[in-house]
C-alpha cells in the first residue's frame, strides 16, 4: 500500500504493519535487513533450533488401523498420546494428498497479493465477520509482535463461505473442512469412548460446531533467532489439525509443571502427507484434566517463508462447557467450573499468548 513507516518509530511501524494491512510480508517486501525492535522477543521467550530435544517422528498414527483389527492399539496410541504431549501426527486419513498440496499452494496465492487486495479483509472493514485478515495475535496487547500474518475463515454454512471467503482459496479451504470432519468427530470419539463416557451424534456435533480454518503465512526473516512466529499458546477449542509443510519450526513444550530453564521443546517434524492433531483447551476441560492441551509456539527461519493451515474445531459458541459429569463423579472433584464457549472464546481472543493462561479462566 502506499504508506510508508519508520522502523525504529513504533507509531508508524504499527500503522504499516497492522492498520494499513501491509503485515510483515509488506516489511519484508520493502528491502527490510534486520528485525524491527517491536519485533524482538525477551529472551525467555525466544526459540533455539539447537536446544530442541527429541523430534515427534515416533507418535505417528496410521488412521486407516482404527477400523481394522488394530482398533485398540491404535486407540490406545492416540489417548496415550492426548494425555502426554496433547499432540499427534495421522497419515492415512481420508483427505486426498492433492487437496494438501493444493491448499499450501493457495496460501502462497493469497498472502503474495498486492496488500490493498488483502486488507479489504481487514477487522472493521471485512464484508463479512466469518473473514479476518490480520497479522500477529492480539497486536494491540503485545509488548513484541509475531512474525505471521494469516487470514481465518469461519464456517456458518457453504453459502456464506463460497460468498465471502476469498476467492483465492475458499475452494480449496472448503473442501479441506469438509474432507475432514468425520475424520475429526471420529478421533474425538475415540477419546471421549476411553473416558468411559457415551456421546450421541448430536452431543459430538456441538463439541465441532464452530469451525475456523487458518492460513497462516511466516516470511522469511532477516534475524530469526530474536522472533517468534507464534508465542507459546494452548488451543482453545477440542482438537486442532494442522497441515505443515515441508520447513518446519512448530514446537510443542513437553511436560506442564517444568521451570522456564527446564523446559523441553520437541520440534514437530512435517512429514509429507501427514496432518497433525492437537489437544485444546476444551478438550482437558471436559476431561476434567485427563487430556492435556499442547503448548505450543512457531520459530521463524531465514531461508524460506513458510506456510500451515490449521483448521480449529470448537463447540458452538452457546454451548456450556465443563469438566463431564461422569468423571466428576469418578474423581470426586471438578478442576474445572462450567463456562458457555462463547465467553471462554472472547477471553481468549481478548488476550496476548501467554502459555495455558487461557485456562484460568475456566478454573474452579
Amino acid at each position: 500500500m502506499a504508506s510508508t513507516f519508520t522502523s525504529n518509530d513504533d507509531t508508524s511501524l504499527f500503522n504499516f504493519v497492522v492498520k494499513d494491512g501491509n503485515g510483515v510480508k509488506g516489511l519484508v517486501d520493502s528491502g527490510l535487513t534486520e528485525v524491527p525492535s517491536r519485533y524482538i522477543q525477551p529472551p525467555h521467550h525466544r526459540i533455539n533450533k539447537e536446544l530442541a530435544a527429541e523430534s515427534l517422528a515416533n507418535m505417528t498414527i496410521d488412521l486407516s488401523e482404527l477400523d481394522g483389527p488394530n482398533h485398540d492399539q491404535v486407540a490406545k496410541a492416540i489417548t496415550h498420546a492426548a494425555e502426554t504431549l496433547g499432540f499427534f501426527q495421522v497419515v492415512n486419513h481420508g483427505v486426498p494428498l492433492e487437496l494438501l498440496d493444493s491448499l499450501k499452494a493457495a496460501a502462497h496465492k493469497f498472502f503474495a497479493q498486492p496488500a490493498e487486495k488483502k486488507a479489504v479483509y481487514l477487522k472493521g472493514v471485512s464484508p463479512s465477520p466469518v473473514v479476518k485478515y490480520g497479522t500477529s495475535f492480539v497486536p494491540e496487547k503485545e509488548k513484541a509482535l509475531e512474525w505471521k500474518d494469516y487470514v481465518s475463515m469461519t464456517y456458518t454454512n457453504d453459502a456464506d463461505a463460497l460468498e465471502f471467503w476469498p476467492s483465492e482459496c475458499k475452494d480449496v479451504a472448503l473442501e479441506y473442512l469438509k474432507t475432514s470432519t468425520e475424520m475429526v468427530k471420529k478421533l474425538l470419539q475415540t477419546l471421549i469412548e476411553n473416558l468411559g463416557v457415551k456421546f450421541n451424534d448430536s452431543r459430538l456435533e456441538e463439541l465441532v460446531g464452530f469451525r475456523m480454518v487458518n492460513m497462516n503465512f511466516y516470511p522469511t526473516c532477516p534475524n530469526p533467532e530474536l522472533t517468534v512466529g507464534v508465542g507459546r499458546h494452548s488451543d482453545m477449542g477440542t482438537l486442532t489439525m494442522l497441515l505443515q509443510d515441508g520447513i518446519g519450526g512448530l514446537y510443542v513444550k513437553k511436560g506442564e509443571n517444568a521451570s522456564p530453564e527446564d523446559e523441553e521443546w520437541i520440534e514437530i517434524p512435517p512429514i509429507d502427507g501427514a496432518l497433525v492433531i492437537n489437544v485444546g483447551d476444551t478438550l482437558q476441560i471436559l476431561s476434567n484434566g485427563r487430556y492435556k492441551s499442547a503448548e505450543h509456539r512457531v520459530r521463524t527461519t531465514s531461508t524460506e517463508s513458510r506456510v500451515s493451515v490449521p483448521i480449529f474445531n470448537a463447540p458452538s459458541p452457546v454451548v456450556k462447557i465443563g469438566p463431564l459429569a461422569e468423571l466428576v463423579a469418578r474423581d470426586g472433584m471438578a478442576r474445572y467450573r462450567k463456562v458457555i464457549f462463547q465467553e471462554y472464546m472472547n477471553n481468549f481472543f481478548a488476550n496476548s499468548h501467554d502459555g495455558k493462561k487461557s485456562l484460568d479462566f475456566a478454573s474452579a
